[in-house]
């Protein structure tokens, strides 16, 4: 399994977006989730920590819906911004979604201590929305399947 996500589309969102406690890599407090894509799917890596445990030995169901969620809206940014003719890290400002809807299935006990890894693949559904479809792996166990449609966010979001 690949370590690390190179060129996270969260990377690229502007500070004033970049709060989210999934996501958003200026919330000390936060997962950090990195969403980037792996061919033609997006993925997402994380390790658990410790206080993110539902008992010992298991992933709190919370922390898989969260990946899941932040790997939709971030799944959703990567193939909007690929489909304007930009890439992550190429210094073009991303579009950003919020969750219009998230679906979670929880398949088997997700065991703590190892990555996880979240799969997407995107489908366009209309110019604002979009629908990713992830899987949640441990090891190459599947642990959680998901859908997330994703709007892009309205700028009723923007503070003043």
């Amino acid at each position: 399994m690949e370590k690390k996500v190179i060129n996270a589309i969260q990377d690229a969102y502007p500070d004033d977006f970049a709060w989210c406690y999934g996501c958003g890599r200026l919330n000390e407090e936060g997962h950090h989730f990195r969403t980037g894509w792996h061919g033609d799917q997006t993925v997402t890596i994380v390790t658990p920590e410790a206080a993110h445990l539902a008992l010992p030995g298991f992933v709190y169901g919370g922390m898989v819906a969260s990946l899941i969620d932040c790997h939709g809206t971030g799944s959703a940014a990567l193939a909007l911004h690929r489909k304007n003719g930009h890439e992550p890290g190429d210094g073009t400002e991303p579009p950003r979604f919020v969750t219009a809807s998230l679906k979670v299935d929880f398949l088997k006990p997700t065991p703590h201590g190892i990555p996880l890894k979240a799969v997407g693949k995107v489908t366009e559904i209309h110019p604002k929305k979009w629908k990713v479809d992830a899987e949640v792996f441990a090891n190459d166990e599947l642990c959680a399947r998901g859908e997330v449609v994703a709007v892009v966010m309205p700028s009723t979001f923007i503070s003043k």
